[in-house]
Order: structure tokens, then C-alpha cells, then sequence
């Protein structure tokens, strides 16, 4: 970032310089061709000024209470500093969009999500002992080599369901896409 913002001040510092020697110059012939590449390249930097000052409010998360209606949204800026929201909000790269959250977003979206809770035959908000309790019965129950059949697709489900729900971030994500389904 501060190769970009040594660019541009140099390049300023630049114009600025040949600005001041112009009157040097008797006669300054800039062809149509020649203003439209300065007005081009002088707009993409404007544009660039405009969308580097404007990055926080253009990738800003947003939350369930932007989408509401409220009276509380109308004096913004007593909200702006006295409000305890500011967990909301996400620092520019500090997104947490990771594989496992695409995956689940995807399965969600496709309607494709397993129901883990169902897998492991636990209530949605069931402990950490209750999950561990139920997987190993089930383990016990499904695993290949107790049962001599098929089972084998069943236990990798079961592991699964294991590893998202035992796992507190995981858990959480899976939460968050599960209310889709």
C-alpha cells in the first residue's frame, strides 16, 4: 500500500514540477489524442483516490439490521457514537470467508446441507458431551467392522458430523447456514 501512495504523490510532485517549467515552453501542442489519454488517465486516478477512501463503507459487512426499518436508524450520528455494535463490523481483509464457509454456503444455497443434529440424533442446541455421547453410540453401532456391512458411508457421515459440531468455530458456521436449509 505504500508503494501505491508513493506513487501517487509522486506523480503529483511530477505534474507539479513540469506545471512550473511549462511557462518555459513557448509553444505546448497537445493533440486529441494525447488530451484523451491525460483526461483517461487522470479519471482512473480519481476513480482510484475516490475508491480507496470509499473501501471501508464499500466492503463494510452487512448485518441483519441494515435490512430493517427502524427509528433507531434515523439520528445516524448519535448511533455512529454510542452505539455497542461495533463487533458488526469487519476491518478491510479481515473477512472470514473461508473454504469450509464456502462449502456450507454452497450446500445451503443447493439445498444440499446435511441436518448434522439429525445425523447424530442430538437437539440443535445440545452440549459438547451430548454430541460426543450420541457419536460414539452411533460409532459403536455403524462402525465396519462391528457390523460387517456397508456401513461405511454411514461412518465417514457420522465423522463428519462429528468434526463440525464438536469443533466450537465450526460449529458456529455450520449454524449459520443450517437456518437456510
Amino acid at each position: 500500500m505504500n508503494k501505491v501512495v508513493f506513487f501517487v504523490i509522486s506523480l503529483v510532485i511530477l505534474g507539479a514540477f513540469q506545471t512550473a517549467n511549462a511557462e518555459k515552453i513557448k509553444e505546448l501542442e497537445v493533440t486529441d489524442e494525447e488530451k484523451i489519454i491525460l483526461f483517461s488517465g487522470f479519471s482512473i486516478v480519481v476513480i482510484g483516490i475516490f475508491l480507496f477512501l470509499a473501501r471501508d463503507v464499500i466492503l463494510r459487512k452487512k448485518t441483519s439490521y441494515d435490512k430493517e426499518k427502524l427509528e433507531s436508524k434515523q439520528d445516524k450520528t448519535y448511533e455512529k457514537y454510542h452505539s455497542d455494535w461495533s463487533d458488526d463490523y469487519e476491518e478491510l481483509g479481515k473477512r472470514k470467508n473461508t473454504k469450509e464457509s464456502q462449502e456450507f454456503r454452497d450446500a445451503a444455497i443447493n439445498e444440499t446441507l446435511p441436518n448434522y443434529y439429525e445425523v447424530l440424533g442430538v437437539a440443535i442446541d445440545a452440549t459438547q458431551d451430548e454430541i460426543k455421547k450420541n457419536f460414539r453410540e452411533l460409532a459403536k453401532k455403524t462402525h465396519p467392522d462391528k457390523t460387517k456391512v456397508n456401513s461405511e458411508e454411514k461412518m465417514s457421515e457420522l465423522n463428519k458430523a462429528y468434526e463440525v459440531l464438536s469443533d466450537k468455530e465450526r460449529r458456529e458456521t455450520y449454524d449459520k447456514y443450517i437456518k437456510i436449509n
